[in-house]
């Protein structure tokens, strides 16, 4: 089966894996595409047989709405860093905000952060950057096929993007940052949609495991 459940903040994608196998006793369950702890929103999970298209889902194309916090970075690029740097910020211009968001849009290459579940030589990025080891990484690839500015509240913006598989919002705010002058880091992130997996439709934990024992029951 594949379940279109909403991740919520504080939980790693594998959490909820694990929660799942829990709940439905299915042996193999796994998600199609990793969603950082500080974030919410779609995560697909498959079990048994529906495990082999996660792949292919993963590759969709992903939605997010984002909150952008300028002034600080973090080592990871999100709200749970530590501050590593900080900058006055410029009077946020509504025009100007748009302009740069403009600028990313279409083909462009990215280097993945540090504090990501990429591997390296069979070792998660993450995994190395805990024990403050730091490697070189090759950018790829990415497409930002749609971006928009939602808000703007003194230091923080608020923008949605569609984008291809691979690409690091966390990333892509901080680089919006600099282009504006200053730095910044995500403190909120929610994945709207994978594919054709829309949040409207996703399912809490809760409500997930209340509808399970009331059909198994």
């Amino acid at each position: 089966m594949i379940y279109n459940i909403y991740k919520p903040v504080g939980w790693t994608s594998f959490d909820v894996v694990k929660k799942l196998r829990g709940i439905t006793r299915d042996k193999k369950v796994g998600h199609g595409g990793t969603l950082d702890p500080f974030a919410e929103g779609v995560l697909v999970i498959g079990t048994n047989a529906d495990t082999k298209i996660l792949t292919e889902i993963s590759g969709s194309i992903k939605s997010y709405r984002s909150i952008l916090t300028m002034g600080e970075e973090t080592d990871t690029l999100d709200i749970d860093g530590k501050i590593i740097n900080t900058c006055l910020v410029p009077i946020l211009d509504e025009k100007k905000v748009k302009s740069v968001l403009n600028d990313f849009l279409g083909e462009s290459e990215q280097v993945p952060p540090m504090y990501s579940a990429k591997k390296v030589n069979g070792v998660r990025l993450y995994k190395m950057a805990r024990k403050n080891q730091f490697v070189e990484r090759k950018p790829s690839p990415i497409n930002i096929y749609d971006i928009k500015l939602n808000h703007i509240e003194e230091n923080k913006i608020d923008f949605s993007v569609t984008c291809s598989k691979g690409t690091y919002i966390r990333v892509l705010g901080l680089e919006i940052a600099k282009k504006l002058g200053t730095v910044g880091h995500l403190t909120q992130l929610t994945r709207t949609a994978v594919g054709e997996h829309m949040i409207h439709d996703s399912v809490r934990l809760t409500e997930f495991e209340e509808k399970w024992i009331s059909t198994v029951h």
